[in-house]
């Protein structure tokens, strides 16, 4: 459930903190969260799709330890992209 260019220069641009940013901690999270929710959607029609949803999961602790990190080098930046994205802080 890959997210296509067009999404991907949207969420990017969205939540860069600079021009050209690609790698920041927010826009990663932000795109982690955009490819959790489709593939969410996916698991929904498709409930046995165990390789789906092992990636579902990795991707969920990848987002969390983004979040980790991010609340531990700034504590208000972290707050802030998660009511941006709708994470639970």
């Amino acid at each position: 459930m890959a997210l296509n260019a067009d999404e991907k220069k949207k969420i990017i641009s969205e939540f860069a903190t600079v021009k050209g940013d690609t790698g920041s901690p927010e826009v990663q999270i932000a795109l982690l969260t955009q490819q959790v929710q489709k593939l969410t959607e996916h698991l929904k029609l498709h409930q046995k799709d165990t390789h789906s949803r092992r990636g579902l999961l990795n991707m969920l602790s990848k987002r969390r330890r983004l979040f980790n990190f991010l609340i531990r080098m700034d504590k208000d930046r972290g707050e802030g992209i998660a009511k941006k994205v709708g994470m639970a802080a």
